[in-house]
């Protein structure tokens, strides 16, 4: 039992597939507005909350995460627990303006705080126990939080039609908190490590964001989440609007989703673990960079319909890999010694692109007449903007005194 699968990977897979159910949010965003009777952008800026609070939780759990995994864990199930059962029970008690404030505190901020600890709380130990292959511990972890939407939403849809929205929600706040505890009581640093609770007396928050190495990876971090918030939520407009005259787009549609998912979840263990090989890791954003920009150029400008297909999986494989690649690529940076307070702070990229990635889509959208393909030229300029940034300030050869 106590050995690295035990202690860390199995109990890391049961808190990241739990927490990673935040993307399945578009599977009932609708049924909650209504059933709530409200619109569904008002519904959903739920999902753009958690996500900000996610971001803002694990920059400020650093600290904590160092000195007691076993508490932040544990935390963690109870705050994402209770804002899964609070937004069942508001969904099922409250209408209006005050089933959205609720909706608002349980699923944005109260879940969302849950979101941010539990993502947090694995990364250093799996990082321990993995010693030699850190890319690949933190793919392992990282790569559940990809997988739960692949694995919830069939479950999710199966528990809306047989028992409601409410019930569903209810159901599995319970069924998570189960697994989440599980992860908790199995989760263990390796035997002989004892943090040193003194690690952070030479830690500045202020002195971090004055490095230009980490601004660096901060702002590459931030503009592939934003990009990737532009895009993915609307692979099934972006799919109808390539193959409208197609009998078989409700095909397209149906089996899509679950393919870019895979893509996500494969980009997450892919890239972190290719990172391992390579001398420096930021070589993987120069790759997830090149292949979104080229993606992203040859959709917009030739008329194949296929290429949408192919540009949502190659994003969704650059999206996932930018996490997962995150704290392996922060400790060959800065080390071992304040890594989790570190990938905090850069977890607060995070909190930023969940309110304006999804919503500067939706401002463009608005004043474009709905031409998906602005979003896209807009998206592959910043990759491209993104990949001057890595060049300049995080690529090592560049940066030799980090």
């Amino acid at each position: 039992m106590n050995n690295k699968w035990m202690r860390a990977a199995v109990p890391a897979l049961l808190i990241h597939c739990s927490i990673g159910t935040v993307y399945c949010f578009s599977t009932f965003k609708e049924a909650i507005a209504q059933t709530i009777g409200m619109d569904g952008f008002s519904v959903g800026w739920a999902f753009s909350l958690a996500i900000f609070f996610l971001g803002m939780s694990a920059a400020f759990a650093g600290r904590l995460v160092e000195l007691n995994i076993h508490r932040s864990s544990l935390m963690s199930a109870i705050f994402f627990t209770t804002g899964m059962i609070g937004t069942g029970l508001t969904i099922m008690f409250f209408k209006g303006i005050p089933a959205l404030v609720l909706l608002y505190l349980f699923y944005g901020c109260i879940m969302g705080i849950g979101l941010g600890i539990g993502y947090l709380t694995p990364v250093k130990t799996l990082m321990l126990w993995f010693k030699d292959n850190k890319g690949l511990a933190t793919g392992i972890s990282i790569m559940g939080f990809g997988l739960a939407k692949a694995i919830a939403t069939p479950i999710m849809e199966f528990l809306q039609n047989k028992f409601g929205i409410a019930p569903m929600f209810l159901i599995l706040g319970g069924a998570y908190f189960v697994m989440m505890y599980a992860g908790h009581m199995l989760l263990k640093k390796p035997e002989g490590w004892v943090e040193n609770k003194a690690a952070d007396d030479g830690f500045n928050v202020m002195s971090m964001f004055k490095n230009k190495t980490f601004v660096g990876i901060w702002l590459i971090f931030y503009i592939n989440i934003h990009c990737g918030l532009m895009l993915i939520p609307y692979e099934k407009q972006l799919l109808n609007d390539r193959f409208a005259a197609l009998a078989i787009l409700p095909l397209i549609v149906s089996i899509v989703p679950s393919v870019t998912a895979l893509c996500n979840a494969l980009g997450r263990i892919g890239y972190s673990t290719i990172s391992d090989k390579m001398k420096d890791r930021a070589l993987v954003y120069n790759i997830i960079f090149i292949s979104c920009i080229l993606v992203t150029l040859l959709t917009r400008f030739l008329p194949f319909g296929m290429l949408v297909i192919v540009m949502l999986m190659v994003i969704n494989l650059g999206y996932g890999g930018g996490f997962s690649t995150l704290p392996a690529l922060l400790d060959s940076r800065f080390g071992m010694k304040n890594i989790s307070k570190i990938h905090g702070l850069a977890l607060s990229a995070w909190a930023v692109a969940g309110i304006t990635g999804n919503n500067l889509s939706e401002i463009i959208l608005n004043h474009s007449n709905k031409d998906y393909n602005v979003v896209i030229v807009v998206a592959g300029v910043l990759y491209a903007v993104a990949l001057l940034i890595c060049a300049a300030l995080v690529n090592r050869k560049k940066n030799a005194e980090a």
